[in-house]
């Protein structure tokens, strides 16, 4: 179990201000989001953030990434503040290449590498395979997609602001994949809706 502090000491920001509780309440945000996607869930707000994250991010590292998930930074989300946080937090390393995360931050959507460029997992171990964190302006307000899959009952209609360009075609191709394939979770403000690799996205 990796450690998880309130408060921090020496100029770093502090997380969560009830640790346990708290990181017990967005776990089980996040699974719920997880096993209803289109949905969204509100994570617990930690006391400090790093500049330019937003708060649902800062949730999600305190909450999911430890000692034995190595974690991808965009440029637009790396700083030694961000870096600073995660190592006081969570104990987890920084990799350099998006091949070698278990866990990818995205908040750059317009330079997103492409969804291939992340671990798919295989046959064997799709568990291995990578979760994009990728945070988008809103849930509402961009184009509409219809959402179908396990957890989901008929269909789901979202329109997340922000996406990357050509995300439904490369969602497409990661979907064909399955069970192999990259799980993400959408981020803004403080709350989040996830997309698991086993549902479909269709534009319209």
């Amino acid at each position: 179990m990796r450690p998880v502090f309130g408060r921090a000491s020496g100029g770093l920001l502090p997380g969560f201000a009830d640790p346990v509780g708290q990181t017990q309440q967005s776990f089980r945000a996040v699974m719920d989001a997880m096993a209803r996607p289109g949905q969204v869930r509100e994570l617990a707000r930690p006391e400090g953030v790093p500049e330019g994250w937003p708060s649902a991010l800062a949730a999600l590292a305190l909450t999911l990434l430890d000692q034995d998930t190595p974690v991808w930074l965009d440029r637009q989300g790396v700083s030694e503040q961000a870096a600073a946080y995660l190592r006081f937090h969570c104990g987890c390393p920084v990799v350099p290449e998006c091949t070698e995360a278990t866990f990818a931050v995205i908040l750059d959507t317009a330079a997103a590498p492409p969804l291939h460029a992340f671990s798919i997992g295989d046959a064997l171990y799709p568990e291995q395979s990578a979760t994009l964190i990728m945070t988008v302006q809103s849930f509402e307000g961009g184009p509409t997609q219809r959402w179908t899959g396990p957890g989901i009952k008929k269909q789901a209609l979202v329109s997340p602001k922000g996406l990357p360009p050509q995300f439904v075609p490369q969602w497409s191709d990661n979907h064909a994949l399955y069970p192999s394939g990259i799980d993400i979770i959408l981020v803004a403000g403080d709350a989040v809706m996830a997309l698991p690799r086993s549902v479909s996205v269709e534009e319209g």
